[in-house]
């Protein structure tokens, strides 16, 4: 498939995935060089003309989140100064998602600064997957295409025959209900949640309360929008164990994991863990425990079907 006025390139974050997604669609990825000053400024050339051209950038704001998201507004920068028809910003993972509202006095409200700052720079069209909080497409005044992880997770649970009414999916916590109940419906299964109530002082942690729905003697499947620390899917997996799961999977679409997420993850009750690959995991973390599903597919299809003006909802099904 060849497209003449539409280019992809990718900066440093997710290399792998760009050139996965660039394959999909039949292009080679865009020439550009990322390249850092001794103290740090972030300096970014493109190496062929864009003159007209509508331009994709693939870059997920993951750690280094500063240095990310940097460079997204820096290329921006040069696109629009090099004369792009439009500038269009793949981010599969949206850092700063988790500071969406003032929940004390006195706090920011980070996502919608760096939707301003997205905008300023000069971005025509924002797609990503699985935003944290769904009204950040409320940020924008730009169009925000927002697609889903679960048909993906669906997809690799369904292949495996663990549908039906032995297997129960389970939020672990009431924010995810409308997850949870989403890959139930693709799975066909009953759901659970997890009441767990969070640390007033303490980042990253969580304390387990009870358990809402029945999961003795099922195979629990827990789905989350991002592990980071894994405190909470861990927590969540033990108290199923011992709440009589016969075996706990968990999946989410953003594998922050961060801090001591690995650890956890080895001594918890978790089986398997399916994660989507919106955010690079080096190979020395890809423990036996982790199962990586590609998105590429989805966001090539993505890119394309905005390019050719066609709807994303088929997007939505599994």
């Amino acid at each position: 498939m060849a497209f003449s006025d539409l280019k992809l390139f990718a900066l440093s974050s997710n290399q792998e995935l760009a050139e996965k997604v660039a394959k999909q669609i039949g292009f080679p990825l865009g020439k550009s060089t990322v390249r850092q000053f001794s103290d740090g400024e972030i300096q970014v050339n493109i190496e062929e003309s864009i003159r007209g051209i509508h331009v994709y950038i693939l870059q997920s704001t993951s750690s280094p989140v500063n240095d990310n998201l940097m460079e997204i507004l820096i290329m921006v920068d040069a696109l629009k100064r090099a004369s792009a028809e439009s500038v269009n910003v793949v981010i599969p993972y949206y850092g700063y998602a988790r500071q969406d509202r003032k929940a004390r006095a006195r706090e920011p409200i980070t996502s919608k600064l760096v939707a301003n700052m997205l905008e300023t720079a000069g971005v025509d069209r924002l797609l990503t997957i699985d935003l944290h909080a769904s009204q950040i497409q409320g940020f924008f005044d730009i169009p925000v295409d927002h697609l889903m992880g679960a048909p993906l997770i669906a997809d690799y649970f369904e292949r495996r025959g663990m549908m039906g009414d032995g297997y129960v999916v389970v939020s672990p916590d009431h924010g995810g209900v409308t997850r949870a109940r989403k890959l139930a419906q693709y799975l066909k299964t009953p759901i659970a949640i997890i009441d767990k109530r969070r640390s007033v002082n303490q980042m990253n942690t969580s304390e387990v309360m009870n358990i809402i729905g029945n999961v003795e003697g099922k195979t629990c499947i827990l789905i989350d929008d991002m592990i980071d620390t894994a405190g909470t899917i861990c927590h969540a997996a033990d108290a199923l164990a011992e709440a009589g799961a016969v075996e706990v999977y968990a999946s989410c679409t953003h594998p922050v994991l961060s801090g001591p997420a690995m650890d956890n993850i080895s001594k918890s009750a978790i089986k398997k863990l399916v994660v989507l690959d919106t955010i690079a995991i080096p190979e020395e973390r890809l423990i036996d425990k982790i199962e990586l599903i590609s998105t590429a597919d989805l966001l090539a299809e993505a890119i394309i079907r905005i390019h050719e003006k066609r709807p994303l909802s088929p997007l939505f099904n599994s």
